[in-house]
């Protein structure tokens, strides 16, 4: 990220393709490439959270985890601290790895049922070496309060928690290593309407005390924001029946349709 405001570029302008398939047919033929996102750039300023919203299957998913390099970008730019992310080998990718951290969707597949929470939030920390013994344990202790659980917890299995529980330990795991940026894969689509609110707090709670830049995916169509476009068009942001949520959390949002990129430069209308 740059001193001047920061700017982590995700894909500057070369209207790259990110991951696809292709298809072949049934007797030979040609083949053909099926693109899960093409042509998308975003421009997320350091500090604030950007949401990307669209409907299920085109391609958000897909996009954070190729900006994150889980999967691999078949071309274009991912611009982080001054570096492109998508030119960088294995060895340079992994010291980048503890500055880019990622919330998944589901807080019951990504947990391993088989370590406790105390194994699962400190594993970042022996991966990159950050701390080891008491440091380690006190580490995990902090991590466990700062997403509101008792360190109490410390030897429980995931089993034995709540979706906004096993989500908040989902939450300490991607903070364990005190990144620069997360990817929030629709991290609140699977929990209760009661929890998503106490979720998203948390997240933006944690966005101001540690200078955190988000990118929150979601698919909600409820959630609209006068930056989201959609099948084409722009959504008034008084006809936004969640606007206030997107207020409170984002300071910009852009929308991918059919694993296109609908907010252009230019034509998003202001908060």
């Amino acid at each position: 990220m740059s001193d001047q405001r920061s700017s982590t570029d995700f894909n500057q302008r070369p209207q790259g393709s990110f991951p696809g398939w292709r298809a072949r047919r049934l007797f030979g033929g040609s083949r053909q490439v099926v693109k899960a996102v093409d042509g998308v750039s975003l421009d997320i300023q350091k500090g604030e959270t950007m949401g990307l919203v669209g409907e299920s299957g085109c391609g958000k998913t897909t996009l954070g985890r190729a900006i994150l390099r889980l999967i691999e970008p078949t071309s274009g730019q991912i611009m982080f601290r001054e570096r492109d992310l998508a030119q960088l080998s294995n060895a340079e990718m992994r010291a980048q790895r503890r500055h880019l951290q990622v919330i998944f969707q589901d807080p019951y597949a990504s947990l391993n049922p088989r370590m406790t929470v105390g194994q699962i939030i400190g594993e970042p920390l022996e991966t990159f070496r950050l701390a080891a013994g008491d440091a380690k344990k006190q580490r995990v202790r902090d991590l466990m309060e700062m997403v509101g659980l008792s360190p109490r917890f410390l030897k429980r299995y995931p089993h034995e928690f709540s979706g906004g529980q096993r989500q908040r330990i989902g939450i300490a795991r991607a903070l364990a290593v005190d990144p620069e940026f997360i990817v929030a894969d629709e991290p609140i689509s699977a929990l209760d309407v009661s929890i998503q609110a106490q979720i998203m707090n948390l997240l933006d709670r944690l966005r101001r005390e540690k200078n955190l830049t988000y990118l929150f995916i979601s698919h909600d169509s409820a959630c609209r924001a006068s930056r989201l476009g959609s099948g084409g068009g722009h959504v008034p942001w008084e006809d936004c029946r969640t606007r206030r949520i997107w207020r409170n959390l984002c300071e910009s949002l852009d929308a991918v349709y059919q694993g296109f990129d609908l907010c252009r430069p230019g034509s998003r209308s202001e908060s």
